[in-house]
């Protein structure tokens, strides 16, 4: 599969607006909601610890349980989905097989953004909202929750759900550390870190 690296046909600033999602859209898109949005959040943070500027794409299974995940520094120029979109695939792509081949996708990849500002939406939100949706279409997944760190907490955007911890300046012990029997298991090719703040910090997670 190459058609990801093909350039868009435009980059203007109307070919780019074309490619964000508005919050209504994303509410009317069907996303089906986390039924323990904390524990996603908490769980997350606690394996990437995430600072601004950095994406979190995981992948949950039928029921929740995170199947696998990967954290990536991400500045744009301009936000701009199609390259969100990119960048997103290119992660699930060495992180989890794709799932083309089931008529009905039954595995889920969500979303958690750490970035500086307020919790309203913005259009950077809105094009890893677009990038988010077409790269789980191109992997044969269901497109899950977009989730934003900022300094005020967590929120799930279209949602409504939120919360005041972890929040985009959490750092270490925050949340206590994964019970013993949730460690993750790594795969060949796969780079695990402890720490956050990496470019580039990919984790598989043990199938329970």
């Amino acid at each position: 599969m190459t058609f990801g690296s093909v350039p868009p046909p435009a980059t203007d600033s109307a070919s780019r607006l074309g490619r964000m999602l508005e919050p209504a859209e994303w509410a009317d898109a069907g996303i089906p909601l986390l039924s323990n949005p904390r524990e996603v959040v908490t769980g997350l943070h606690a394996r990437h610890l995430p600072t601004p500027s950095t994406a979190v794409v995981a992948v949950l299974g039928p029921d929740e349980r995170l199947a696998a995940s990967a954290s990536f520094a991400h500045r744009a120029r301009a936000a701009d989905g199609w390259e969100f979109r990119n960048a997103l695939l290119e992660r699930l792509r060495r992180i989890i097989p794709h799932d083309l081949r089931r008529r009905t996708p039954v595995r889920t990849a969500v979303l958690l953004y750490c970035r500086d500002g307020d919790g309203r939406w913005t259009e950077e939100d809105g094009a890893w909202m677009w990038g988010l949706r077409d790269a789980c279409t191109l992997h044969g997944l269901r497109c899950g929750a977009y989730i934003t760190l900022t300094p005020g907490g967590w929120q799930v955007l279209g949602d409504g759900r939120t919360g005041r911890r972890p929040n985009s300046a959490s750092r270490q012990g925050w949340p206590p550390p994964v019970a013993p029997g949730a460690a993750d298991q790594t795969g060949p090719g796969t780079l695990t870190r402890s720490g956050g703040g990496a470019p580039d910090a990919l984790r598989r997670t043990a199938a329970r």
